[in-house]
């Protein structure tokens, strides 16, 4: 089948092989229910968090057929990721209710007017950088920085108040409505369950090795933090060919699951000095690129100074707006090298998502590792828990 983007903007295919048109009724949905020129919504079943820490709940949603560059997706899986927790405790900002859930895969449904990347029926991965081409970063080809990204311009609603879909996408829902750009095309051979998961913490790890820390063959890391995102940052430095690779965490559970994405050594930073370990490991020097995959001020002074001189410091994990952190300008000016902040592991989508399933197709990138469980909507807010409780890599929505 044609792409769409050649149809009149009043006509969308779906990706059933049907024409859906303005004013046409869908299935049992007769000309009287709909206003002329209008298309029904779609009414799905999603995870919503209506105010600050109150659990969150399945509720029934209105999603409108996609209006010009946006697309509909089929959700097939979305990851339980902490900034979905974030959302919920009002940590991002307190622009409730938030429509949950943003590392997730599916099949387009339908395209609106103008789209010629994806069509109905390809297989996507979302994404919350839909570059603008535009900004100052983009002309100076730094797309992968874009300032202006682009979301889906309709909204989505509960019971007619507008939705705030978490970085944009708000996937824990049956359907989704996203701007084109934020669907990522790749390879349908991937599991749902997995490929979801590069669209955000998979992502955000191996882009901060990769991309940000440019980890290179033979260099020494340390990974502070071994969850989802740090150790996908393990994955990448294995991948990217790094000598060493020291994890450093508080749980033995999760220093024993670091070796399985590549760890060659391992720092319980709950009974040992983990800077001092550090430095034992790499002949008294320190490592080339350290990475801090928690967001907090103790772990990043770690990262700070179990570097060699001249290393990279890279933050990855997300601290609290009231987070401070203080070192001695002697020492950051005397140790030299590169303090970095990674944003979503510094990918450009259309270049790092296709590359990366392919990778996990030729099995050299094990992501069905990073899958703990499979659930459904209803168990999200147990699944925050357990996410909290640090007994999950990543909890799997699958619709």
């Amino acid at each position: 089948q044609g792409r769409p983007g050649g149809h009149p903007s009043s006509v969308r295919k779906g990706w059933n092989g049907h024409l859906l048109a303005s004013g046409r009724s869908r299935s049992g949905v007769g000309p009287s229910d709909q206003h002329q020129g209008e298309v029904m919504p779609h009414s799905v079943q999603a995870v919503v968090a209506r105010a600050k820490g109150e659990p969150v709940t399945v509720e029934t949603i209105e999603v409108p057929d996609p209006g010009p560059g946006e697309v509909l997706v089929s959700v097939q899986a979305c990851g339980v990721c902490h900034t979905d927790l974030h959302y919920r405790e009002g940590a991002i900002n307190d622009e409730f209710p938030f429509l949950l859930g943003h590392e997730a895969s599916g099949i387009v449904e339908e395209v609106g007017d103008g789209v010629t990347d994806v069509a109905p029926g390809d297989f996507v991965i979302l994404n919350w950088r839909a570059v603008c081409g535009q900004c100052r970063s983009c002309r100076r080809g730094r797309p992968w920085y874009c300032f202006a990204t682009h979301n889906a311009t309709q909204k989505m609603t509960l019971d007619g108040v507008e939705l705030s879909p978490a970085l944009g996408i708000g996937a824990f829902a049956e359907k989704t409505l996203v701007h084109a750009g934020q669907a990522t095309k790749v390879d349908p051979a991937a599991r749902p369950e997995v490929a979801g998961l590069v669209g955000c913490g998979v992502m955000a790890g191996l882009g901060a090795a990769m991309n940000t820390g440019n980890v290179g063959r033979g260099d020494s890391v340390a990974v502070f933090g071994c969850g989802g995102v740090g150790d996908a940052a393990i994955a990448g430095s294995s991948l990217a060919g790094a000598h060493t690779i020291i994890a450093v965490d508080l749980d033995d559970r999760k220093l024993a699951i670091a070796r399985e994405f590549g760890a060659t050594h391992t720092v319980n930073s709950s009974t040992e000095d983990p800077v001092e370990a550090i430095r034992s490991l790499t002949g008294g020097n320190g490592v080339d690129v350290a990475i801090e995959a928690v967001g907090l001020p103790v772990t990043y002074e770690q990262a700070f100074y179990s570097r060699d001189l001249a290393g990279t410091v890279v933050l990855v994990g997300v601290p609290n707006p009231e987070m401070k952190i203080e070192l001695p300008m002697i020492e950051v000016f005397g140790r030299g090298g590169t303090l970095k902040s990674s944003w979503y592991g510094d990918c450009l989508p259309s270049r790092d998502f296709p590359m990366l399933i392919d990778l996990y197709l030729q099995g050299r990138l094990d992501l069905d590792r990073f899958v703990s469980e499979t659930i459904s909507l209803d168990d999200i807010e147990e699944a925050f828990h357990a996410m909290e409780r640090g007994e999950v890599l990543r909890s799997v929505v699958v619709l």
